[in-house]
């Protein structure tokens, strides 16, 4: 995994199998026909596996052995590990949410990991909802793989990139929120521990946010379903 090259499945096999002694070539193959992975592929057929999807495994396997979820209730929570919102992310990464994310992933990756069509990754990319970075067509940043496999649920559902757009103006809103309380405190270079406090502060609001928005959007869904 030094090497950061794609692993082969046998490969894979190896790497998990001190801490998974369960884990065979079909179990690995099983997980993929259920969508739990998706490895690319190459041309001639043969799966290949990057460090993503390695630590993807590692989750999947670790919530089977130590918490004994079944397969769909482990999917409905990989949508908040890839956001890093879950406490027990195999990568060990302890750093804060606000520092970056993982590395940056190209068009293809998005595409393959959200399960997209194309024209539907242009339709995001046209109304702002994702954006490659700055100066490159086809590199985007680490979030846009969730980002992009949460609005694919959407649009299977019938929406668009037009439609997500109220998302993003929100969230551009509440950024604008957040700089009006931590300003002050930048604006004076509180460094050092000032400086985790800022983020402390942050991802405090964040969170808060986070949970007024669900409070409010399921309690007005249960009105709308007893009209």
């Amino acid at each position: 995994m030094t090497e950061q090259r794609d692993l082969s499945i046998g490969e894979v096999i190896k790497v998990l199998k001190k801490d998974f002694p369960e884990i065979t070539v079909s179990k690995v193959r099983f997980l993929e026909t259920k969508g739990m992975i998706l490895p690319r592929r190459t041309e001639g057929g043969y799966r290949r596996f990057d460090r993503t999807d390695v630590a993807r495994l590692r989750y999947i396997l670790g919530q089977q052995r130590d918490h004994f979820l079944p397969l769909k209730v482990i999917k409905s929570k990989l949508a908040a590990w890839e956001r890093g919102d879950d406490p027990h992310d195999p990568t060990g990464s302890d750093g804060s949410l606000l520092e970056e994310a993982g590395e940056p992933i190209t068009r293809a990756d998005v595409l393959r990991r959200s399960g997209m069509r194309p024209d539907q990754l242009e339709d995001l990319v046209a109304h702002r909802i994702i954006s490659p970075l700055r100066g490159e067509e086809d590199i985007f940043p680490p979030e846009a793989g969730p980002v992009a496999s949460e609005a694919k649920r959407l649009m299977d559902r019938g929406l668009s990139g037009r439609h997500l757009r109220s998302i993003r103006l929100a969230v551009d809103r509440e950024v604008d929120l957040f700089r009006s309380v931590a300003g002050p405190l930048m604006r004076v270079q509180w460094l050092g521990e000032g400086g985790e406090h800022v983020q402390d502060l942050l991802i405090g609001c964040a969170d808060a946010l986070v949970g007024i928005h669900r409070a409010l959007l399921l309690a007005s869904l249960r009105a709308e379903l007893r009209r």
